[in-house]
């Protein structure tokens, strides 16, 4: 007897919104060519599951190290509640092993404090590698390109975190000032 989408539960995992000094945002174009029918929207932020008694921050340090590469990271702020989404019905029963509706999610902004050679996409862990490019980009951009399903979460998350992305980027606007006055 086949589960009904709403009887699935939800997956726990972690989200990280990886930025750096700018606060331009770590966005990851997965491998898999299609979800659903659909090949485009292939842009999103680090994110995986939480692992038996793994607290989320723990996690959200060990995918953000199995996904990118990158281990120079400092947790600035973390979401105040769980966001999730369902899977489109198209891979429902497919996506997520067939296990889940959906992913509920705690989300992590994080200050990236490392050389970009830190980021290796292309074997993590003699896993096979979720990403097949990274880029920075700014908030409307990754609102822009990631996957519809998944774009509330992405939303909701900018949305929490857009104070954290303001103190980056006022600090790097100000930098070059600082760094004028000192050579005076």
């Amino acid at each position: 007897m086949t589960k009904l989408a709403s009887e699935l539960p939800y997956r726990s995992c972690v989200g990280i919104m990886l930025l750096n000094g700018e606060g331009r945002v770590w966005l990851g174009r997965r491998l898999e060519d299609m979800i659903g029918d659909e090949i485009v929207y292939r842009w999103q932020m680090p994110q995986g599951g939480i692992d038996g008694e793994e607290t989320p921050r723990a996690a959200a340090l060990r995918e953000l190290a199995e996904e990118t590469g990158a281990r120079s990271a400092q947790i600035l702020a973390e979401s105040e509640v769980w966001l999730s989404y369902d899977l489109p019905a198209s891979v429902m029963g497919v996506a997520l092993k067939g296990k889940y509706r959906g992913q509920r999610m705690k989300w992590f902004a994080m200050l990236f404090t490392g050389d970009e050679a830190e980021f290796d996409i292309s074997r993590l862990n003699g896993s096979a590698p979720e990403f097949d490019a990274w880029r920075w980009a700014d908030a409307a951009e990754a609102l822009s390109v990631v996957v519809p399903f998944k774009r509330n979460v992405y939303e909701n998350v900018f949305r929490e975190f857009t104070p954290v992305i303001a103190q980056l980027q006022a600090n790097a606007k100000n930098k070059p000032e600082a760094e004028a006055d000192a050579m005076a």
